[in-house]
């Protein structure tokens, strides 16, 4: 063999794999552009969603400023309050009743209004057997339980109808809900 020879085989060598190679670079830049634009959807979607929840919180809070502003007597004082009119409970976490026999977890964190002329202190001093009283309704919710709309809404509505059983009625004027994670 001459030298010349020697130099087309490996031209024509060097030829030959690059559309093999070409093919693996584009198809790797699809699934990198694909998984790019998947990614960032999903931090879209994730981060709207929780932006959302900053503006119905927002919205919460607000309109009890503004009713207070506007002369709401039960209202003005929470509004003056602030921070300190509501009872921050600590997060909780029980395990869900599930029809399959697989464990779930529910982790729930929410925080407690008082009613009108209620201290946020007697209430903390409350709180375990408000606790107690919400431990048996959560422990026999299903993961069925928490889809949906109107899933928290009901949570909501049994927290309070248990609160007012155990406390009384007037002492807990609303429950917000702040986490609610279904694993």
């Amino acid at each position: 063999m001459s030298s010349p020879e020697i130099i087309e085989e490996g031209a024509e060598a060097a030829k030959a794999p690059p559309p093999k190679s070409r093919k693996k670079l584009i198809l790797i830049g699809a699934a990198a552009g694909v998984l790019l634009l998947g990614g960032g959807g999903g931090a879209a979607f994730m981060l709207s969603g929780s932006s959302a929840k900053a503006e119905d919180a927002k919205d919460a809070h607000g309109g009890a400023k503004d009713a207070a502003a506007s002369g709401g007597h039960g209202e003005a004082a929470a509004g003056d309050a602030g921070k300190d009119a509501f009872v921050d409970v600590p997060a909780m976490l029980v395990n869900l009743r599930s029809p399959d026999g697989q464990a779930r977890f529910l982790k729930i964190h929410f925080m407690i209004v008082p009613g009108d002329g209620v201290a946020p202190d007697g209430l903390k001093d409350k709180l375990p057997l408000l606790l107690d009283s919400f431990q048996p309704f959560l422990r026999e919710l299903r993961p069925e339980d928490l889809s949906g709309s109107a899933a928290v809404f009901r949570i909501k509505e049994e927290m309070m109808v248990r609160a007012t059983a155990t406390l009384g009625a007037g002492q807990v004027k609303d429950i917000l809900i702040q986490d609610l994670v279904q694993q």
